[in-house]
């Protein structure tokens, strides 16, 4: 269960894309549906929310993203170039005008030296306006981490909706 202060960020976004007639799609794989989540347990969130994507399996972001195989066998599903695509795939298949992406290792196992649990990339694609990516390195356990980047993700899409 999310915070009351995260569905109350949801709100102003929701609020704020509303104003800026702007639709919303989202890519999670860490957070397994909870952005979208935080953004549908808003009455009304139909109206800006077109749909979302859960892609915890490689395959799954390939076959439903066009993540490219080359970047998940080269630099893996946690990375940049994975968050990228995700975004940029879930823009063009929900015909968005931005998309949101998250994917990292939520632990408490799958973590190493070189990606350690806590490690979530974001992605923000804007029609016309490419895609942003943010490194983040959370503390705390699975859900602190994923509640920390359902936080980030709303940021991330606000601050790319006000550009």
């Amino acid at each position: 269960m999310l915070p009351p202060e995260t569905l109350a960020q949801a709100q102003a976004l929701l609020t704020k894309l509303q104003r800026l007639e702007l639709t919303l799609a989202t890519a999670e794989s860490c957070t397994g549906g909870l952005i979208a989540g935080a953004l549908t347990a808003i009455p009304g969130s139909s109206a800006t929310l077109l749909g979302g994507f859960v892609t915890y399996s490689n395959a799954m972001k390939t076959k439903l993203l066009g993540v490219s195989e080359d970047i998940l066998e080269g630099v893996g599903a946690v990375s940049e170039a994975c968050a990228r695509d995700m975004a940029a795939g879930a823009l063009q298949v929900a015909s968005a005008d931005i998309a949101v992406s998250c994917t990292g290792i939520a632990g408490p196992d799958g973590g190493s030296a070189e990606k350690p649990v806590g490690l979530v990339f974001i992605g923000v694609a804007r029609r016309g306006m490419g895609t942003e990516v943010k490194r983040f390195v959370f503390p705390g356990d699975r859900a602190a981490i994923r509640a920390a980047t359902v936080v980030q993700a709303l940021k991330l899409v606000e601050r790319v909706a006000d550009a």
